[in-house]
């Protein structure tokens, strides 16, 4: 469901400066693209009346650059099915930090604990420098007057006062000893506990509130990961991208938190199809993509058809009127990973065979 919204390309054709010049060398192809990318989203922000924010501008320029294949797909929809692109409906279907492909806020909530962890770990490192360099100096002392009883002039001297003395510093020691443990367990406890805070971030960060599946961000480091490991072990790799059929008509009838529910609904049918060779995310808005590991197109299309027809199968209630919401279904496109140049080459392709599984009349899985 992937393309390109605005007319830019026949413009830089029709435009002289357009093309490569002498001047430019190999950089004319380049800046044409550029140019390109730039008409495309004044195009879009100008006709939708939109403010030229610096939100609007990342979104448009992750729609049309290809980073966000999804958001691409339901702002071509929108235009297409002749609803208002406004600032609302595009803050829904791109939420804060969406087209950047992670949340700002999470990020910056990482970065708070990073820095609280390596400050953590600094003091614990200071305190343990401080500690063996107090140990160091108490065993000089000690030594100094061990010698001192040990020596020739032991028995000249008051060894009464050196051994009371002795009795000082080591009361001295333990007690310093005593504290520096103490400092040492609280600096232990406080760079655990925020290595656990750090993991949760991290973990929170990476899954869809909504469904509980992984969200994009989790999604592309299982991507490239399961891309390396395939390649090595010659094994099959195959994507498909999922879409919600009819969606606005849910939310236009019953509203976003039945739409919410809905979307829930599918996620929970293709959670049970995940395991550790089968992976499903929420890509974004009522879109899901899945990587099936050691599965052919053939293969993975009929595990996700299954899911379909289940899917299908079942009639919705809106709870809240008890009005019934009907059948509810998606469409999916699925393609070999390996059959493409790269994973993004493919995940275009089955974002095209997802379009013509919609174009086809919905409720189905088509290989591309």
């Amino acid at each position: 469901m992937f393309k390109f919204l605005s007319r830019s390309a026949e413009a830089s054709a029709a435009s002289p400066s357009s093309g490569p010049s002498q001047a430019d060398g190999g950089a004319g192809p380049l800046r044409g693209a550029r140019r390109d990318l730039l008409e495309r989203i004044a195009d879009f922000l100008v006709r939708h009346d939109l403010e030229v924010t610096a939100r609007n501008l990342a979104i448009a320029q992750a729609a049309f650059s290809g980073a966000d294949l999804g958001l691409a797909a339901r702002i071509a929809e929108q235009e297409r099915s002749g609803q208002p692109v406004d600032q609302a409906w595009l803050d829904r279907v791109a939420p804060a930090g969406d087209a950047e492909g992670g949340s700002g806020s999470q990020q910056a909530e990482l970065d708070r604990l990073m820095a609280r962890l390596d400050s953590s770990i600094s003091s614990f490192a200071e305190t343990t420098r401080k500690a063996g360099g107090t140990t160091a100096a108490y065993g000089d002392s000690l030594q100094e007057h061990v010698g001192a009883m040990s020596g020739p002039a032991a028995g000249e001297g008051p060894t009464g006062e050196v051994l009371a003395s002795l009795v000082g510093i080591a009361r001295a020691m333990l007690e310093r000893t005593r504290e520096v443990e103490q400092e040492m367990k609280r600096s232990s406890h406080e760079a655990d506990g925020l290595r656990e805070s750090l993991e949760r971030a991290r973990r929170d960060a990476e899954i869809d509130h909504l469904t509980g599946l992984p969200n994009r961000r989790a999604f592309e480091a299982v991507l490239q990961r399961e891309v390396r490991e395939a390649q090595a072990e010659i094994d099959n790799l195959t994507v498909a991208i999922c879409d919600i059929d009819r969606f606005k008509a849910v939310n236009d009838n019953h509203g976003h938190e039945t739409g919410d529910r809905v979307i829930q609904a599918v996620a929970q049918v293709l959670a049970r199809i995940s395991h550790d060779r089968c992976h499903v995310a929420r890509h974004g808005g009522e879109e899901f993509v899945l990587l099936f590991r050691g599965k052919s197109v053939a293969e993975a299309s009929a595990i996700l058809d299954e899911a379909r027809a289940s899917l299908a199968s079942r009639h919705f209630v809106n709870r809240q009127t008890d009005q019934p919401i009907g059948q509810v279904t998606f469409s999916g496109g699925v393609t070999s990973v390996f059959a493409h140049a790269d994973p993004r080459e493919a995940l275009r392709a089955a974002d095209a065979a997802l379009y013509r599984a919609k174009a086809e009349g919905r409720n189905r899985i088509c290989p591309g």
